[in-house]
């Protein structure tokens, strides 16, 4: 799966994301928006708590979402791929920030103020349902992803969240896909400690399921990674302790 995006008819974008949710002309219209701009790996693109109501449009490359708990943890809220808008919440309220973006490789993306954020959606009907659509699937996936963890070991909870995002950003009919994701990242996401996702990496690796190597995972079989999410055991089962 790449993950970079470019203009033409031979670009794809994900279904699930504001691009791949709208039809040519008002994607042409989107992507209009606001001005271009380049993000090396590790700048963070938006602060959390900030007050600034700008969104970005990704075109290209990936960013994590983070926020820090009262104790002062940092916790993996979502990735988020070419033809994703982030930043929207703030882009469409105004309110302060509640996560930070960072740049996980270079990203390419338009980056567009709010009010001409909200002057497009008002012009252009369709593309404030497909953000408003957009909006709720991501509430929809968050709600999911705390169901789906309630009970279920750290081998579940990682081979859940991995086909997510393969299923989410992967081209349609291919049974492979590439996630830049750290191990430690990987930690935050599932929330476990880092020795458990090594176990369950290695229990993923075993299955051929999937490879790892720097800073990312790359998936062999959607398939055979689908069956261990379902057949993973509750936490505190013998194969596999959460330790978290």
């Amino acid at each position: 799966m790449s993950n970079t995006r470019v203009r033409g008819a031979a670009a794809y974008w994900p279904p699930t994301g504001l691009l791949g949710r709208v039809e040519e002309a008002d994607r042409g219209i989107l992507l209009g928006l606001g001005h271009g701009v380049v993000y090396p790996a590790g700048q963070i693109t938006i602060h959390e708590a900030d007050t600034s109501d700008f969104a970005l449009l990704l075109l290209g490359g990936t960013v994590k979402v983070t926020a820090h708990a009262q104790d002062g943890r940092e916790a993996l809220l979502a990735v988020r791929m070419a033809g994703d808008l982030v930043g929207e919440l703030a882009g469409i309220d105004g309110q302060p920030r509640i996560g930070t973006v960072t740049a996980c490789g270079r990203v390419l993306a338009r980056y567009i103020l709010r009010s001409e954020l909200v002057e497009c959606t008002k012009q252009h009907p369709a593309v404030g349902l497909a953000l408003s659509a957009s909006v709720v699937a991501k509430l929809r996936t968050a709600t999911g992803r705390i169901v789906d963890f309630a009970g279920c070991d750290v081998l579940g909870r990682l081979a859940r969240i991995l086909h997510h995002l393969a299923v989410t950003y992967g081209r349609p009919g291919r049974n492979e896909a590439h996630l830049p994701l750290s191990q430690p990242e990987m930690a935050t996401l599932v929330g476990a400690a880092e020795s458990s996702i090594h176990k369950a990496l290695r229990a993923l690796r075993d299955s051929g399921a999937v490879v790892t190597g720097y800073r990312r995972v790359t998936i062999l079989d959607l398939d055979q990674l689908a069956r261990i999410a379902v057949a993973a055991g509750p936490a505190g089962s013998p194969a596999m302790s959460p330790n978290t």
